[in-house]
């Protein structure tokens, strides 16, 4: 391939002047290399939408390539027009957009795309959470619900989330419809400039009023009137969640506030390398926040307010809770009072079949991502390990960081009123269900065959032992329980570890689970299996 005669090509079609820029700096200096990264491939459209960084060329995001998905979704939708219309029998599309850097430029592109084919474009006027936009999609009936977004990704990253109605009642696309659309991406990329694709101003605005609705709905979650006041730290890090968290929270009996370096949406993020909860560093400003103001509990939201993180004071500090904790402490509120059924986590988080046999419910694993855990039929609550929590799925069919706040600081409040914690809360739950702690250990790369590398290695040599004890080995690409995934476990009674590829990201996730007869052996268990899956992946780069 001749990178500089496919980059001037691609040059002469962009309409953003910042990638342009970008672009024939680099044909300019003839920078191989960085023309390479940017055209060798295109960024992949699969259930996760797209997600990747900003600039010039096809394997970044950019308005050519926001553009291409655009009218892919919207010639899918033509085609499947029976099984997608809304309930006006038209097509339709809702669609958000977060703070991050050009996402208000894609979601407008987008809309007036969808526009000029004759499909409804109703597009937010302001930067809305995910939630708000799932909700406000699934409420409608819309055929589909887009939102711009890179969720809790690097900075420099920004996305494309795809929602489809009909069928899927406004969750994420699955197999086979995410194909579909990527076969009319790689059509419409080989015969169409982006300045041949039609726009349409004709765009229906959406506003507070659909806020307004969203915030009505949340604000029922919450069933405790409280007779102590709550001291509570709220960080939106830089993301969308303040806006719309702040009435909810003003509604509820709490004293709180808000880190105010991080309540303003800002595509830079200033104070964190990396908007991520999980990450180091990234809840400092939050935890200083939290012990100034005396705070019993912190919240975190991330960028786009899909995710939920929360700190408990413990002694002189803060602990944070784990996304299984969190995920435990949320079942057992929804499924003990009967307000779910049906529970469901994915193959990475713990498992909850006791809770659910105690409680008399229905509970399914399913494979990781919220676009399946939403499929389980008549869903009460789903959740994932990553801070992912779906307390809501009959109204959000998706995680929703602010719903689950809601409901975690409703149960915080109660054990207040009682004298305890979330962290007793939680005491007690292990004790009913059994000393599980959970961890994971991750591998970065900029070079993605070092994570094929690896996955080649755990298949080609399955451990068959691990801290001593046999395992069973089990390869998710067969599908013999569940669908074909990339993914291995590796398990007994004892223990469990789940590798697999981000869908995301950049990396090699290894989720580790150790169940110990008390608090103390379970803990000792996990760290020791760190240990040895750390060394064991090392081992296969």
């Amino acid at each position: 391939m001749n990178y500089l005669e496919v980059a001037k090509a691609w040059l002469s079609q962009d309409p953003d002047p910042q990638t342009r820029a970008e672009l024939a700096a680099l044909i300019e200096g003839n920078d191989v290399a960085a023309l390479k990264s940017r055209f060798v491939t295109r960024l992949e459209f699969g259930t996760a939408g797209l997600r990747g960084e900003l600039g010039a060329g096809p394997n970044r995001m950019n308005r050519v390539v926001v553009a291409q998905a655009a009218l892919a979704i919207a010639k899918f939708l033509l085609a499947n027009r029976s099984q997608f219309q809304d309930p006006h029998g038209e097509l339709s599309v809702v669609i958000g957009y977060d703070g991050r850097i050009n996402s208000d430029v894609f979601a407008r592109d987008s809309a007036q795309i969808f526009a000029a084919q004759g499909i409804k474009a109703k597009l937010f006027d302001s930067k809305v959470p995910t939630p708000v936009a799932c909700f406000t999609g699934a409420r409608l009936g819309a055929s589909a619900t887009i939102v711009v977004t890179a969720s809790h990704n690097p900075p420099r990253d920004n996305g494309y989330k795809v929602y489809l109605g009909g069928p899927l009642f406004g969750s994420q696309l699955v197999p086979p419809q995410d194909a579909e659309i990527a076969a009319h991406i790689t059509e419409i990329a080989g015969s169409i400039r982006f300045e041949e694709i039609p726009m349409s101003e004709d765009i229906e605005l959406l506003g507070q009023a659909e806020i307004d609705d969203y915030i009505s709905r949340a604000r029922k979650l919450a069933l405790h009137a409280a007779k102590k006041e709550l001291t509570l730290t709220y960080t939106a890090m830089h993301g969308v969640g303040y806006r719309v968290i702040k009435p909810i929270f003003d509604g509820m009996k709490l004293n709180w506030v808000s880190v105010a370096a991080q309540q303003e949406p800002d595509g830079t993020f200033p104070t964190v390398s990396f908007p991520n909860p999980e990450e180091p560093g990234a809840m400092d400003l939050a935890l200083e926040t939290a012990a100034q103001h005396g705070s019993d509990l912190i919240i975190a939201n991330d960028p786009d307010a899909d995710r939920l993180a929360v700190g408990v004071r413990s002694g002189d500090g803060y602990r944070m809770l784990t996304g299984d904790e969190v995920g435990l402490i949320l079942a057992e509120e929804l499924a003990g009072s009967g307000r779910a059924k049906v529970i469901a986590n994915s193959i990475v988080s713990a498992s909850l079949a006791s809770l659910a046999h105690h409680h008399g419910v229905h509970y399914e694993q399913t494979l990781t991502g919220f676009k399946w855990i939403s499929k389980v039929p008549n869903l009460g609550y789903g959740y994932e390990e990553a801070l992912g929590y779906c307390v809501d799925p009959s109204h959000t069919p998706d995680k929703d960081g602010i719903s689950a706040a809601v409901v975690i600081v409703d149960i915080a409040s109660r054990l207040k009123d009682q004298g305890l914690s979330l962290i007793d809360h939680l005491a007690k739950l292990n004790e009913r269900y059994g000393y599980l702690k959970t961890g994971q250990v991750s591998i970065r790369v900029t070079d993605l065959s070092v994570i094929s590398k690896i996955m080649r290695g755990v298949r080609e040599n399955p451990l068959t032992e691990v801290l001593g004890s046999s395992v069973e080995f089990e390869d998710l690409a067969l599908g013999l329980r569940l669908q074909k995934t990339d993914g291995v476990i590796i398990a007994n009674q004892e223990l469990r570890m789940i590798i697999r590829p981000s869908g995301t990201e950049p990396k090699l996730k290894c989720y580790l689970q150790y169940l110990g007869d008390s608090e103390q052996s379970a803990a000792t268990g996990l760290a020791s299996l760190r240990n040895f899956a750390s060394d064991y992946l090392d081992s296969l780069k």
